[in-house]
């Protein structure tokens, strides 16, 4: 399975990469031989921490390599007027009859509690490529969905202000 990024997406990976290779590892590895000299590695609270913290930075480590291995490379660009990556889009939800504001953008800066939503989640499925003015149905499964409306699209670049998960 490949992973839809786009090149500021990897950019960001590489550069995350880079520091915990380079800078955050030799520090980590630091701490590990440091916390050793103590004394009885069994009793030994500050050896412990140090060696979860270089198992959790190693999980990232890999983790970023994968993710860069697996990465397709796709153009943020969309066509005006119609809802595209990166773009602030205004929804009134039919059912709780409010409107919201989201961005969409790729699963790697994913955050729906800061309005950021996954261009792959059923959300973003469903609004992307629809234009202001259409009504477009959420299907979250096969027994449920619902029914938004596209109120206003603002459209945005792809910059590297958005913060990539840590997972």
């Amino acid at each position: 399975m490949h992973d839809e990024l786009t090149s500021v997406d990897l950019q960001k990976l590489r550069d995350e990469l880079e520091y915990r290779e380079t800078e955050l590892m030799p520090r980590i590895l630091e701490d590990v031989k440091t916390a050793r000299s103590f004394g009885d590695l069994s009793e030994n609270y500050e050896y412990k921490a140090a060696k979860d913290e270089q198992r959790k930075n190693m999980r990232r480590i890999r983790y970023l390599k994968q993710m860069i291995a697996s990465a397709v490379v796709i153009d943020a660009a969309s066509d005006e007027g119609v809802a595209g990556l990166f773009d602030t889009v205004r929804l009134f939800m039919e059912d709780d009859n409010e409107e919201m504001t989201v961005r969409f953008v790729t699963t790697l800066r994913q955050n729906a509690l800061e309005g950021l939503i996954s261009k792959e989640s059923p959300l973003g499925r469903a609004v992307l490529g629809h234009r202001v003015g259409e009504r477009v149905r959420v299907s979250v499964s096969d027994d449920y969905g619902y029914w938004v409306e596209i109120r206003a699209i603002e459209k945005g670049t792809d910059d590297d202000t958005l913060e990539i998960s840590a997972y």
